[in-house]
């Protein structure tokens, strides 16, 4: 029953809940899991970069001072993500209405900066340097030893950083390699690609020294090293461009806009959604404007509750929905 302004139910019909990565969810598995992430990859990393960069001095590797370099701008990309987490979280103020959710990509933006400056720009520049010198190899035992504790260091915080996504992947039922594409959780993503990447990184290195230890020539050092900072330059352009794009300003995937649309449309006196405006905050934080075209003979108590109404509806339909704001519009062709 419609008393006279109370919600009226429209339609009885409740849309399934959204499952998006590309959304995003403050639910499901794995959720809030980033900042322990982040930090087990930060600790793995400080203590790697010790180690290679002792190593590197003392064999006079240009593959172990890259990969200390490559270390340490793990390490400060780590620091920024964390400064990206805690500040994200700030709640709303009169000075910030709209929380504080896309800051974590700007200190994250930062982070990919750090990784191509301080990781791949020095590698490349220590192997140039090792090609153009001549620089012969002296005994690597040592790096040996260190490649294999940093490869195993390296390891741990992957597979801690993998069993977030998977548990996320699992949560949207998408394969991983699709969740990391998409997520919003951009620091995640982060330590698994810059994980990854140092894996690959230290095999690199390992080739470079047994390149120069069964040819007795310093170059196999110094194209390792390359390798390595072109390795560094691809993930700090992948990461730098997705939270570019979050920084900008990313609306919902087009499916799910149309799923908001017709979720407005279902509650008693909206007829038309006019304009639809949707914008991705935060992983787990997604804002919703719209104009509305209002059934012309419904009372302002009407249009009160039909807007709770679609408060309800919205947030049930996608979780992670933070904002809601529809503005009474009338179509253009009324009177």
């Amino acid at each position: 029953m419609d008393r006279q302004g109370e919600p009226g139910q429209g339609s009885n019909r409740r849309s399934r809940t959204v499952l998006n990565p590309r959304v995003g969810s403050s639910e499901g598995p794995g959720a809030g899991g980033s900042t322990f992430t982040v930090i087990v990859a930060a600790a793995a990393n400080f203590g790697v970069a010790l180690a290679k960069a002792v190593a590197g001095i003392i064999s006079g590797s240009s593959a172990m001072l890259a990969e200390a370099g490559h270390s340490v701008a793990d390490t400060v990309t780590e620091v920024l993500l964390l400064t990206a987490l805690r500040r994200s979280k700030k709640p709303a103020d009169d000075e910030h209405p709209l929380g504080h959710g896309p800051e974590r990509y700007i200190w994250a933006l930062l982070a990919s900066v750090a990784t191509f400056v301080g990781g791949g720009v020095f590698a490349l520049y220590d192997g140039i340097h090792a090609l153009t010198h001549g620089e012969s190899p002296s005994d690597p035992l040592i790096s040996y030893i260190v490649l294999a504790a940093a490869f195993l260091m390296e390891g741990w915080s992957l597979r801690t950083g993998l069993k977030q996504a998977t548990g996320r992947a699992e949560h949207f039922r998408v394969p991983i390699l699709r969740y990391l594409q998409h997520t919003p959780d951009t620091a995640v993503k982060a330590v698994v690609m810059e994980d990854a990447a140092a894996l690959t990184g230290l095999v690199l290195a390992a080739l470079g020294l047994l390149g120069g230890q069964l040819t007795g020539s310093g170059v196999w050092d110094g194209v390792a090293s390359i390798l390595i900072g072109l390795l560094l330059v691809v993930v700090a352009w992948v990461l730098g461009r997705s939270n570019t794009e979050l920084l900008i300003g990313r609306a919902l995937p087009a499916p799910v806009r149309e799923a908001v649309s017709r979720e407005l449309t279902a509650v008693r006196h909206i007829e038309n959604v006019l304009e639809l405006t949707t914008l991705i905050q935060g992983p787990g934080e997604i804002l919703i404007a719209a104009k509305v075209d209002f059934c012309d003979v419904s009372t302002a108590r009407q249009i009160e509750w039909a807007c709770e109404e679609a408060d309800t509806r919205l947030r049930a339909l996608i979780p992670a929905v933070k904002r809601v704001y529809l503005d009474p519009t009338p179509s253009r062709g009324s009177d």
